[in-house]
């Protein structure tokens, strides 16, 4: 079978081309080679990262790999048979985990038998989906169209510290289900959380003194927590607002010099946003859901708006199956992802 050709340094040009080029081999058991992995990133090529994206996935498809070193702008992927069963990678420093299992997670969902991985790395880190957004935004989805995914934080990882643990339970499905979701529904809850692990409680209460103050949040609707001091330092919070159709996390972390009322009024514009949207999802949750759409072979949902990620990650599907994904502007503030083979 030829190798499908890519070239990282098209469209956003970082990590996503690759960890989708990883997955859908697995899948499909097509062959594929990339030049100028993350060329439009300050550190171009494979960081641990992502050189454990790849180590996970030629694990699980017991994959011929060329190219999988530290810094490595090229790589050589020939992918074999699932192998469903237990998986236990680490990262070995704040790397996501989250964004590891997205890369392993497609072809361990449609496996012939059940699956469980455990990862090690950062869990809540601000350049990939946190834990909390995951287990719930994303992967009640997933269960719609048919595969149960059983996630649980063991650990906070944090940047730059890292050492967080997840564990997913994967029970697999042979086909995935269509999934329209073209609008949110009815607010049924909106909640705000706030976490410090060796930071100030003072931090937290300030982040959600001005969510409170904004979204008129009553005390039952705030949390606190605060984690054992080994497990910092980090601070996050996030805005949950359960719809009848959908749920979306929005996220903002903590950061050396910046006030605990910037980081909430960051959480508060992404939220501001999506509520004056005529959206299902936000930004975010409508690059999670590309890859099963485009599985399941059909399909919409509509989205605040269509990233540059978004569209690069379109092209790359494209390539590896025969689905065609359309972008359409759908009045001012939403576009419509739709999903045919």
């Amino acid at each position: 079978m030829s190798s499908i050709e890519l070239d990282g340094s098209v469209g956003e040009g970082g990590g996503q081309i690759l960890r989708t080029a990883l997955s859908l081999p697995m899948v499909t058991g097509t062959p594929f080679v990339i030049a100028n992995i993350r060329a439009k990133r300050p550190k171009p090529g494979l960081l641990r990262q992502h050189l454990t994206a790849v180590h996970a996935a030629a694990t699980v498809c017991g994959a011929r790999v060329d190219g999988a070193t530290l810094g490595s702008t090229a790589l050589r992927f020939t992918p074999d048979v699932i192998r469903a069963g237990q998986h236990h990678f680490a990262i070995g420093s704040a790397g996501s985990c989250t964004l590891v299992l997205q890369t392993v997670l497609p072809a361990l969902m449609l496996a012939n038998a059940s699956s469980e991985i455990t990862l090690e790395g950062g869990t809540h880190n601000s350049m990939a989906p946190p834990y909390p957004f995951i287990a719930d935004a994303f992967l009640p989805l997933l269960a719609r169209m048919g595969v149960k995914v059983e996630l649980a934080l063991q650990r906070h990882g944090f940047y730059p510290a890292g050492g967080g643990r997840i564990t997913a339970r994967i029970s697999p499905v042979e086909k995935l289900m269509p999934l329209t979701l073209n609008t949110r529904g009815e607010l049924l809850d909106c909640r705000a959380c706030a976490v410090v692990a060796g930071v100030a409680g003072h931090v937290a209460r300030r982040e959600l003194d001005v969510i409170s103050a904004a979204l008129v949040l009553t005390p039952e609707k705030l949390q606190l927590t605060t984690l054992p001091e080994n497990e910092g330092p980090g601070n996050v919070v996030t805005i949950t607002r359960q719809h009848a159709a959908v749920t979306e996390v929005f996220a903002a972390f903590g950061e050396r010099g910046v006030s605990a009322e910037a980081v909430a009024k960051r959480v508060l514009n992404d939220v501001q946003a999506y509520a004056a949207s005529d959206a299902a999802v936000g930004e975010h949750l409508a690059d999670q859901l590309m890859l099963p759409m485009a599985l399941a072979g059909r399909g919409e949902f509509t989205a605040i708006r269509a990233s540059e990620h978004a569209c690069t990650n379109a092209k790359v599907i494209e390539k590896f199956l025969p689905v065609d994904i359309k972008i359409a502007q759908l009045g001012k503030n939403a576009v419509t992802f739709s999903f045919e083979s």
